[in-house]
């Protein structure tokens, strides 16, 4: 794999907690990866190692195939999830500050930094005080200062916080657009279905363990308890008695939006799916069929829960 971070056996302990134990990731490059986990999973103390702010007990973090070192920190850009601008200050002048602490141009900065204002329709803030801006305008800018400067790796940690889904999606549709730019995208985050719809991978942290890794497409098809949606004109116990054996069960569910009976059914493991198909055809009219796999909020619950019981 070309990766751009490798974590091997990462260990952190504060005083009386120990953060991380024995964590390990491989983040590929040119990709979006979730770093999961409950409160206190040590999601942020990880974050902050890749960032160089702390360093761990034991392990070792690679950046680029060699020793992560601070003189790394410019090609990272970081947006905590504790953010803060100073409220006094401008709009305009404090993205120029910050992009200035990070490498660029006077000139190039401002540039740079009204496309993006414009971009994120915030331009009419410019010359206005940081502390006139709501929530969810005041993390826009951030997020600008964050990428600004074209960093190889991007590291949001709860990037959706405090915004409708408008803007969620706005931003959303950045971070993809920043992915096929060439950036790396680490984000942390409790809303699966922000994973589904941005992540190539997923790390599940649970009590400073990692305990699940991989593709997400591979994960749900892994979770996947062999469901498929059957929508059809007909009668439902026609339908079951025609699947019978076939199925390990037959469950009706609600109808679609266009009035279509819908039925749920679990395969047994060795099943043909095709055979399961031909009975329903046979005996309703069929109108359409597709696999049912699990949503990350399913194995996210399924996988915590798991690790806790294991941890008793």
């Amino acid at each position: 794999m070309d990766s751009i971070i490798k974590a091997e056996h990462i260990t952190k302990a504060f005083t009386n907690h120990v953060a991380l134990d024995d964590v390990s990731l491989e983040v590929p490059r040119g990709k979006v990866y979730g770093l999961l986990g409950p409160n206190g999973a040590g999601k942020t103390t990880l974050i902050r190692i890749i960032n160089h702010i702390t360093a761990p007990d034991s392990g070792s973090v690679m950046f680029n195939g060699r020793p992560l070192t601070a003189a790394d920190v410019v090609n990272i850009g970081y947006l905590p999830e504790e953010r803060g601008l100073y409220k006094k200050m401008k709009v305009g002048e404090q993205a120029l500050f910050f992009a200035r602490l990070k490498g660029l141009g006077r000139q190039e900065a401002e540039r740079s930094l009204r496309q993006w204002f414009e971009r994120l329709e915030i331009s009419g803030w410019w010359n206005k005080k940081v502390e006139e801006l709501s929530k969810g305008m005041a993390q826009k800018v951030q997020f600008i200062v964050t990428v600004l400067h074209k960093p190889e790796l991007l590291i949001f940690d709860e990037p959706f916080s405090g915004f409708d889904p408008i803007n969620a999606n706005v931003l959303k549709r950045e971070i993809l657009k920043l992915r096929d730019e060439g950036a790396t995208v680490i984000f942390s985050t409790h809303n699966m279905s922000s994973v589904e719809e941005l992540c190539d991978s997923i790390t599940l942290i649970n009590k400073s363990h990692d305990i699940l890794s991989g593709k997400v497409s591979d994960l749900r098809r892994r979770f996947s308890d062999n469901s498929m949606q059957m929508r059809f004109a007909g009668d439902f116990q026609t339908l079951r008695a025609a699947i019978g054996d076939a199925a390990a069960s037959v469950e009706q569910t609600p109808p679609d939006r266009d009035g279509n009976s819908c039925a749920r059914i679990r395969l047994h493991d060795m099943a043909d799916m095709r055979q399961v198909i031909s009975l329903a055809n046979n005996a309703v009219d069929l109108r359409g069929f597709s696999e049912l796999l699990p949503t990350m909020d399913d194995i996210f619950i399924r996988t915590v829960e798991a690790s806790n019981s294991n941890q008793q």
